[in-house]
């Protein structure tokens, strides 16, 4: 085992929207940061893939098997590399609800409270949608929270299709608003993520040491190391501290050091990475005396809704329309529902490739040209509803690899929200003022499957009750001093909007606590 000599002030395993955003916003405080990530840079033709080759190969599928509930293995579609999933995200970057920080009551039960506020997030909030450059339209969504001014940037505009759509939508009487998205000033790669806000902010405190590879550049502050896994978590004699992290580089061991460590590898391999660390003194993994390493992992329920456009498009198109009139229920109940989006053409939409309704398997049978036609007359809409927390639902090893267990709930809500968008879609397709849509005597649609599993969290749950939680409201581990987590992992419940924004917040409120305390 190779043996780094050099101890950081603060190790950091995990790049995407928790790791890259910290490791950026510690970049200038003058600490020493080791930035530790399992994949490499992302070559921009792969992260910006928008034609019938995201269909036709395993994009995004790392090349890793797990295990499903029926014990069948299934490839997950995750990405490492500088920026983790964060790299195929769409952009869209929304606050969760006052309410949704809990308890809150769904169809099935109760959410559990955050014990963290609105208020409390708001101002990360804030600093989140600055720092990712978010565009959006103060006002425009009348779900929307309390916001302290204005979106950093103006709202993307509506392409023609969609702008028509829009008034359509709004005539059925819904109340579409624009999303807020995280776009770029690059014409290369426009969307927003966490390589471009907050690795190349850490990056560019760093000039390169002379013996500098294409994995490694550091400065007196930030260290990046690429292709490196980290294996296991190795703690002090007493089992309070973290004292090595040992990672695989290359095919060698390496061992690291720090004051602190910042797991940041997502719900799932944050857990992973506890449940291998098991010692004498931790013997069912690192920081999991409550038992709750790896349990109430969640995924939000999401269907894939698509209709006929009356005139071919591109099928490139970014997300851009976002109608929350089902947030907190319909005419009919006052439990929540869940959200509805536009997915932007299907040609660049990674989860719409990953599942595909209707053709999942056609899809990669038809002639490319007659899948171009296909997704040129095609809007894709997506159904997303809030999940409750199951401690049965959970991420366990099975040897080398892991062990996923999961039962989808609060399906009755959802399906209702399918159902009422349906109402509309028919509604907007009967307008007679309508010149974009088609009647279509069906809207293929499906659900995403357990191997979509980027906006998962749960896991490793935050709470101040160390009997029933992994880490306090803080981010710290409740059994190790130095141990944080800082992704979706310590989420108590799932939003109905997807996880991102979150994630950003509560990683620059860490930063602020880390700057604070070394």
């Amino acid at each position: 085992m190779i043996i780094d000599d050099r101890s950081y002030d603060v190790l950091i395993i995990g790049s995407g929207a928790g790791g890259g955003t910290l490791a950026g916003a510690l970049a200038a405080s003058g600490r020493s940061v080791l930035l530790l990530e399992r994949g490499g840079v992302m070559a921009l033709a792969d992260q910006n893939v928008a034609d019938v080759d995201l269909f036709r190969k395993d994009r995004y599928h790392p090349g890793e098997q797990w295990f499903g509930p029926d014990g069948d293995p299934f490839s997950p579609q995750t990405v490492y590399a500088i920026g983790g999933n964060t790299k195929i995200w769409g952009g869209v970057l929304e606050r969760m609800r006052e309410r949704e920080f809990g308890p809150l009551a769904l169809q099935e039960g109760p959410l559990p409270s955050w014990e963290l506020s609105y208020a409390d997030v708001a101002p990360y909030y804030d600093r989140a949608e600055a720092l990712y450059r978010v565009h959006g339209q103060a006002g425009s969504d009348p779900t929307a929270p309390p916001r302290s001014g204005p979106f950093p940037q103006q709202p993307r505009p509506l392409d023609p299709l969609m702008a028509e759509l829009r008034g359509a939508l709004e005539r059925a009487g819904t109340h579409p608003h624009p999303l807020p998205l995280s776009w770029s000033t690059s014409p290369l790669d426009p969307t927003g993520d966490a390589e471009l806000f907050g690795v190349d902010l850490a990056r560019a405190t760093a000039d390169p040491r002379p013996d500098a590879t294409a994995d490694a550049s550091a400065s007196a502050a930030v260290t990046v190391r690429e292709r490196a896994r980290v294996r296991r978590l190795h703690v002090s004699p007493s089992g309070r501290e973290v004292r090595g992290v040992e990672a695989e580089i290359d095919g060698q061991r390496w061992l690291f050091s720090a004051q602190l460590v910042v797991l940041a590898a997502g719900a799932i391999n944050s857990a992973e990475i506890l449940l291998r660390s098991a010692n004498d003194l931790h013997p069912q993994g690192l920081a999991n005396g409550s038992g709750q390493v790896g349990r109430n992992l969640m995924k939000p329920q999401l269907t894939a809704i698509l209709q006929r456009a009356a005139a071919p498009s591109s099928g490139r198109e970014a997300r851009c329309l976002g109608v929350h009139d089902f947030y907190w229920g319909d005419s009919n109940v006052s439990f929540p529902l869940g959200t509805i989006q536009s997915g932007g053409g299907v040609l660049q939409d990674p989860l719409f490739a990953e599942s595909p309704p209707v053709l999942s398997l056609v899809t990669r049978l038809l002639p490319s040209a007659v899948l171009e036609r296909l997704a040129g007359r095609s809007i894709c809409w997506w159904a997303s509803s809030p999940v409750r927390p199951d401690p049965a639902n959970r991420v366990t090893l099975r040897g080398e690899s892991l062990q996923i267990d999961y039962t989808a709930n609060n399906r009755e809500a959802h399906d209702r929200l399918v159902y009422r968008w349906l109402d509309t879609l028919e509604a907007v397709e009967a307008d007679p003022l309508n010149t974009v849509v088609q009647p279509f005597p069906i809207h293929p649609r499906g659900e995403a499957p357990l191997s979509a599993i980027g906006q998962v969290c749960g896991t490793c749950r935050m709470g101040s009750d160390p009997t029933s939680s992994v880490v306090n409201l803080q981010g710290q581990c409740h059994e190790l001093a130095n141990l944080y987590i800082a992704d979706a992992s310590t989420f108590p419940s799932c939003p109905a909007v997807g996880i991102g924004l979150t994630v950003i917040a509560q990683a620059l409120r860490l930063a602020d606590h880390v700057q604070a305390l070394i």
